[in-house]
């Protein structure tokens, strides 16, 4: 990190590679990453990556323009590869020129290739040595450290240990998320190994935030213990408000019969292949199908804690930093604030 005289501004390996102001990203969380927060974190000086998750590659086109009225900073597109329909929105970043293009649960090489041929960063999201080696060879220019605190598909190890081992294995720039909702946590990072942090909880608790009030109402009195972490909700471990709704949910593997009907209504509702996500998802092998069952039939749950605040029916990902966020201030106002209390911790170390 390079000394700068003003704590407006902090330059790291990721600022640079990206040509942002900020150590700062707001990753893809879905539903929440829209177009107006990618946005708001650019223009604050981040790095909003754009959700396409639920996206149809139409409506990701859309979300590109979208970002690029509101902003003539960069921005991401994330596209999580098991996803259904992820590798038709890749393709749509790639042909609107996204600055960044930010993939995990896949192998990204033609990612990072296409990426390349336009001047384009890849982002690979990892959780393991071993993924963090595979993803530098497949071309990716940085990578997103995603640790046990974080919300959805955090890794087995906490971001305290990942981070300084995953320094160790690769020489890319790293992005740490899992944990970070604040300048001390990015002062850690940074000591740690990492060039940034990834602040999904945390933003998603702004004000741009497209969370509904009753959940974000919910953060607010949450603690940082108030989470559940289970591989029965979707098919991978997964970290979620502790809510009545979350225990249900997560108390046992849905069944691949009732996995496929949930799957299927949401193919609809995307224009996806119904047959493919129902009746795939249906098949032992290859397990990816399987997977694929699993995750549309997580999808309309997660909806509904977002953009409804139902939690009767509805499940909230959220991270352990929930408990460390107590207002729903402004991205800008966010990011002013944390590195003014970047400043202060440098400070105060600085005399120890």
């Amino acid at each position: 990190m390079v000394n700068q005289p003003s704590a407006a501004i902090m330059h790291t390996a990721i600022t640079r590679l990206l040509g942002i102001e900020r150590p700062l990203l707001c990753p893809g969380m879905s539903y929440i990453a829209t177009p107006e927060l990618v946005a708001a974190v650019g223009n604050a000086g981040g790095l909003g990556i754009l959700a396409t998750g639920p996206l149809t590659p139409d409506q990701t086109r859309a979300a590109i323009r979208r970002i690029r009225e509101l902003t003539d900073k960069p921005f991401g597109v994330g596209c999580t590869l098991m996803m259904p329909g992820a590798a038709d929105n890749a393709r749509v970043a790639q042909e609107e020129q996204a600055p960044v293009i930010n993939y995990s649960l896949g192998k990204g090489d033609w990612i990072a290739e296409a990426a390349h041929r336009y001047g384009g960063k890849v982002l690979a999201t990892v959780v393991t040595e071993k993924h963090a080696v595979s993803a530098e060879k497949c071309g990716a220019d940085a990578l997103l450290v995603t640790g046990h605190e974080a919300a959805a598909h955090g890794g087995s190890v906490t971001s305290l240990v990942l981070v300084p081992a995953i320094r160790r294995a690769s020489s890319l720039p790293i992005v740490a998320a899992g944990g970070f909702a604040g300048g001390e946590g990015l002062i850690a990072a940074l000591a740690l190994g990492a060039d940034a942090v990834a602040m999904g909880t945390r933003l998603a608790m702004t004000r741009e935030s497209p969370v509904h009030a009753n959940t974000k109402d919910m953060v607010l009195q949450r603690g940082v213990a108030d989470t559940l972490y289970s591989k029965n909700f979707d098919g991978l471990w997964c970290r979620m408000m502790d809510t009545p709704a979350a225990r249900r949910a997560s108390r046992k593997p849905l069944g691949l019969m009732p996995a496929a009907f949930r799957a299927s209504a949401v193919a609809r509702r995307m224009g996806m292949p119904v047959l493919k996500v129902a009746i795939g998802g249906m098949l032992s092998q290859p397990q990816a199908l399987r997977q694929l069952a699993l995750f549309g039939a997580a999808t309309e749950s997660i909806r509904l804690a977002i953009q409804d605040g139902d939690h009767e029916k509805g499940v909230q990902l959220i991270g352990q930093a929930q408990g460390l966020i107590d207002d729903v201030p402004t991205v800008a106002e966010l990011f002013a604030r944390v590195m003014d209390e970047a400043q202060a911790c440098r400070s105060r170390l600085a005399q120890l």
